[in-house]
C-alpha cells in the first residue's frame, strides 16, 4: 500500500483544472485496489451555475472522479505514467446510482477495485463516499487508446 500526493497524480493524469479530481491517493495496491480523495470547496467552478440557491457536486463529476482514480490505479498497477500519445477513455458505465448530495465542504472518498481486465478493456467496482456514507456506485469500464 502506498500514497500518492498531487504532484505525483499529476504524472499519472492529464487532466488539470477545472477537471482535475484527485487531490490525493490515500492507499493503493497493484492489481488490487485504490482509495483516492476528492476535497469538494465552494470555490470549484461548477458551484456557479448548480445550483446558486443550493450547491450540489454533479453527479458526472462524481463518476469521472472516480474514472480518473481508476486511470491512476491502473497505470500504476500497468506500472507506467501518462503519456501524450495515449488517452484513457470511459467506454462503458453501468448500474450507477447516487444516493446522497456531496456539498461544498465534503470530502469526497473514491474507492475503485478492479474485477477484471481481459484485451485492454478494464473493468471496475466503484463507490463514492462521504463521512463514510455511500454517495455514489457504478461498475466502469475503461481502456486506453493511442490518439
Amino acid at each position: 500500500m502506498s500514497t500518492m500526493n498531487i504532484h505525483e497524480i499529476l504524472k499519472y493524469l492529464p487532466h488539470r483544472y477545472p477537471l482535475l479530481l484527485v487531490d490525493k491517493v490515500l492507499s493503493f495496491e497493484a492489481g488490487k485496489d485504490i482509495v483516492a480523495m476528492k476535497n469538494v470547496s465552494i470555490n470549484e467552478p461548477f458551484f456557479v451555475g448548480h445550483f446558486p440557491h443550493h450547491p450540489v457536486m454533479p453527479g458526472v463529476l462524481i463518476v469521472e472522479a472516480l474514472a480518473q482514480a481508476a486511470a491512476i490505479l491502473t497505470l500504476r498497477t500497468e506500472n507506467t505514467v501518462n503519456k501524450e500519445d495515449t488517452v484513457y477513455y470511459f467506454v462503458g458505465i453501468d448500474g450507477v446510482r447516487f444516493k446522497k448530495p456531496v456539498m461544498p465542504g465534503d470530502q469526497l472518498i473514491l474507492k475503485v477495485e478492479i474485477e477484471r481486465q481481459i484485451k485492454g478493456l478494464w473493468k471496475y467496482s466503484a463507490r463514492a463516499e462521504v463521512d463514510d456514507q455511500l454517495v455514489t456506485e457504478a461498475k466502469l469500464m475503461c481502456t486506453a487508446r493511442a490518439v
